[in-house]
């Protein structure tokens, strides 16, 4: 395990990289199929003890906003790390344990190249435009304030960030890297 900090090239204002990906639940999806208010793509994966720290609060957000998708998406190499195989995301969603409104698998690690991912978990959060066409970074950082797997949060940046987007206000918070295992990249 390499824990490392993110940092994307992504600012905020700029779009969405659009993906088409497998997801757990065997349906495919893209940046379009998304129809709600504000987007939180995670860049996460099975084994990485700080991803399994976020999965609880990451299932709350999903839980608690009708008007905001979760989407977690699996970048790791599982030829290395079979935890993070699509059949084991499958078995984690089926059983409850992930109940994000998407989990994708990003084999061959282009999507979080994309977006400039580096660790699990790498938290993007998007709104949509003036015009409504297209999703734009609004808030690139943690989910809250514990930086360790033990740690308890007590305060969440991600839920503050998306309640400034759905009462229509720009995102107040600065953008704070996220910590997390470094992605394990396919190899080419």
């Amino acid at each position: 395990m390499v824990a490392m900090e993110s940092d994307s090239e992504l600012d905020r204002g700029d779009a969405a990289p659009a993906f088409d990906l497998p997801g757990a639940d065997g349906d495919r999806y893209r940046l379009e199929d998304f129809d709600v208010d504000a987007l939180l793509i995670v860049f996460t994966c099975n084994h990485c003890p700080y991803a399994q720290a976020k999965i609880d609060p990451l299932n709350a957000i999903a839980d608690d906003y009708d008007d905001v998708a979760v989407v977690g998406i699996n970048p790791n190499d599982d030829a290395e790390y079979p935890d993070d195989s699509l059949e084991q995301m499958r078995e984690l969603v089926a059983d409850g344990t992930i109940a994000y409104d998407a989990y994708l698998r990003d084999a061959d690690g282009s999507v979080a190249a994309a977006y400039g991912a580096v660790c699990t978990p790498d938290p993007f959060l998007f709104r949509r435009d003036e015009a409504g066409d297209a999703w734009q970074l609004a808030y690139h950082g943690r989910l809250d304030d514990a930086l360790n797997p033990d740690d308890e949060p007590t305060e969440s940046y991600a839920r503050q960030a998306i309640d400034e987007i759905l009462a229509g206000e720009d995102v107040s918070i600065p953008d704070r890297p996220s910590r997390g295992c470094s992605i394990k990249w396919p190899e080419e």
